[in-house]
């Protein structure tokens, strides 16, 4: 089995191939996130993935870690046809949380895993609905857990997701940034992945 290099500074991302049994190690790569605007929201993830996985092989590249078997993954959430990224600060974070309040909205994430000349690709949208929440309870939450590097400022693992929620339709893992069912499968059906 090669080298399973996961292109992403997520904690999250990691955990959750861990909890598959994927062992990995992490190459992230800085590109830029701008999304040009002829593509649709649900383009917009796995073409950043495919961003991230040609980084990385260029980073990669003339090493033993060449050969690896490359996983990238980005997240954004859309709400009222809005594309909300990562907040730039806590005021920025408050007013995705405002617009997210008593609203259904979608997060979409796409993964891309990457061999040498093997690729495949998946988009996952999920429509997630938060109950109307308060002022007091969206600056409970960036305060305390400091949404920063999450895609519509908040994760649905933290408390904001245990209080706030009230409906989910489609892969939860999806929400947290990676649809590991599905790489799970890829791995296996075409990458010939076995659990040790």
């Amino acid at each position: 089995m090669k080298q399973i290099i996961l292109g992403s500074q997520s904690p999250r991302r990691k955990e959750l191939l861990q909890l598959a049994g994927i062992p990995c190690s992490v190459i992230a790569a800085d590109i830029d996130e701008s999304i040009p605007a002829s593509l649709a929201p649900q383009e917009a993830p796995v073409y950043l993935a495919g961003k991230k996985a040609e980084a990385i092989l260029q980073l990669v590249s003339g090493t033993p870690q060449a050969d690896g078997i490359i996983i990238t993954s980005d997240t954004i959430v859309v709400c009222d046809d809005t594309i909300l990224g990562k907040p730039r600060d806590a005021a920025h974070a408050r007013s995705m949380l405002l617009s997210l309040s008593g609203k259904t909205h979608e997060v979409i994430t796409g993964v891309g895993i990457r061999q040498s000349a093997s690729h495949f690709s998946h988009t996952s949208v999920v429509r997630v609905t938060f109950k109307p929440l308060t002022g007091p309870e969206i600056d409970y939450y960036i305060q305390h857990y400091k949404p920063y590097d999450k895609a519509g400022s908040y994760a649905i693992q933290e408390w904001i997701g245990a209080i706030g929620i009230t409906a989910i339709e489609g892969d939860y893992y999806s929400v947290m940034g990676l649809p590991v069912q599905w790489v799970y499968s890829i791995l296996k059906e075409k990458f010939n992945f076995t659990l040790s």
